[in-house]
C-alpha cells in the first residue's frame, strides 16, 4: 500500500499508547531495576566488544552484508579480511560509528548528520547529506511506499527532532517513533534503515548505560521477518504504534537475555561484608543500613553476616538490639 506523506503529521506523529506497550515499558523499566541492583562490577571491556560485533554485523547483515561474526571481530582486531570492498568499508564505518556513541547528542541533528557521513563514507556519493531527489520503496515489482518529497525533508527532520526533544512521552516511546518516523521519510538516499537502527541504540543508551552492553541489532536481525511486517503495518495504518509495540517487545528480550547472560553467581557473605565496606567505609551503620545496601538478603541473612564479620574483627558494634550499630575496624 502506498502511504502519501499527508496521512502523517509529525509535529504530533500518530501512535496509540497500547496495553501492550504501557506493559512491556513496564517490564524493561523492572529488568533495568534488576540491573541496577546487582553489586558486582560492571560488565567488562570484552563484553562491550562482543555487543560492539554482534550490533554492527546485525544490521549490516540485514541490509544484505555477507560477513560473518568471526569476519566482523578480525575487522574491529584491524586484522585483514578476505570478502567484497564495499562489505568491509560497510563495517569499518558502522564500528567508527558506533565508537562514536558516548560522543554524540541523540537530540543534535547536526550529529545526526555526521554519523550518516561517517557511517557511509565511501559508499555513496554525498554521506552526511539530506537526499535531493525523490524516492519510492519497491518491494518485488510494486511500489509500496512513496517517502516526502525531498524539498520538505530539511523540515520534516527539524519537526522529528523536535518531537525527540519534547519529554511529554516516555523515552522509550519517543525513540521507537522516532525510528519509525525516519524510515518513513527516507531522508538519504541510502543507509536509512542502518542509520534508523544506530540512532535508537543511541537513544537506548542514552536512556540508561546498560544499553551499551546490549546488541539489540542483532535481535532485530533474528526477527527481520517481523521487523519489516511492523515497518509495512504502521505504514499501512499512518500510525507507528505496530512498530513501537514489535521495537518494545525486541528491547525487553534484548535487556533479559543480556541478564540471563551475566548469570552472576550468588554473593558470598564476604563478599556482601565487603561490598557494604567499599560503600560504609569508616561510617557506622545499623543492620537495617546494611539490608537496604545489599537490597536482596533477608534480615537474618544479614544478622548472620554481621555476626561473620564480628567473630573475624572485621566489625566493632555498639549498642544492643535493634540499637546496634556496627563499624568497620581500620586495617
Amino acid at each position: 500500500m502506498i502511504v502519501s506523506y499527508d496521512t502523517i503529521i509529525f509535529m504530533n506523529p500518530p501512535f496509540s499508547i497500547t496495553p501492550r506497550i504501557l506493559g512491556d515499558i513496564g517490564r524493561i523499566e523492572r529488568l533495568i531495576g534488576r540491573v541496577e541492583g546487582l553489586h558486582e562490577p560492571k560488565p567488562q571491556p570484552y563484553l562491550r566488544k562482543s555487543n560492539r560485533v554482534r550490533t554492527v554485523q546485525g544490521s549490516l547483515a540485514i541490509e544484505g552484508n555477507t560477513l560473518d561474526l568471526e569476519q566482523v571481530t578480525a575487522l574491529i582486531e584491524g586484522k585483514v579480511v578476505i570478502g567484497k570492498k564495499e562489505e568491509i568499508q560497510e563495517v569499518l564505518n558502522a564500528v567508527e560509528a558506533y565508537d562514536s556513541i558516548r560522543r554524540l547528542d541523540p537530540f543534535s541533528m547536526k550529529d545526526f548528520l555526521k554519523s550518516h557521513g561517517v557511517m557511509m563514507r565511501d559508499l555513496v556519493d554525498k554521506p552526511g547529506k539530506l537526499r535531493s531527489s525523490n524516492v519510492g520503496i519497491i518491494k518485488g515489482s510494486v511500489v509500496s511506499h512513496v517517502a516526502p518529497q525531498a524539498d520538505r525533508l530539511n523540515d520534516l527532520m527539524k519537526e522529528l527532532f523536535a518531537f525527540l526533544r519534547n519529554k511529554e512521552h516516555h523515552p522509550l516511546i519517543r525513540g521507537c517513533v522516532f525510528h519509525y518516523e525516519l524510515e518513513f521519510i527516507h531522508p538519504f538516499a541510502d543507509g536509512n534503515g542502518r542509520m534508523g537502527r544506530f540512532w535508537h541504540s543511541l537513544l537506548l543508551y542514552g536512556y540508561h548505560p546498560v544499553f551499551e552492553y546490549i546488541p539489540v541489532e542483532s535481535l532485530i536481525k533474528e526477527s527481520q521477518n517481523e521487523y519489516y511486517e511492523a515497518l509495512e503495518k504502521s505504514d499501512s495504518l499512518g500510525d507507528s504504534t505496530p512498530f513501537v509495540e514489535f521495537s518494545l517487545s525486541v528491547i525487553h528480550q534484548a535487556l533479559a537475555d543480556f541478564l540471563d547472560a551475566l548469570r552472576p553467581s550468588p554473593l558470598s557473605p564476604e563478599r556482601r561484608l565487603e561490598i557494604a565496606h567499599n560503600y560504609f567505609g569508616d561510617r557506622p551503620f545499623s543492620r537495617k543500613d546494611y539490608i537496604t545496601h545489599l537490597k536482596t538478603i533477608s534480615s537474618a541473612t544479614a544478622s548472620r553476616d554481621l555476626k561473620l564479620g564480628l567473630d573475624r574483627e572485621f566489625l566493632s558494634k555498639e549498642g544492643k538490639g535493634a540499637q546496634t550499630i556496627y563499624k568497620y575496624r581500620r586495617v
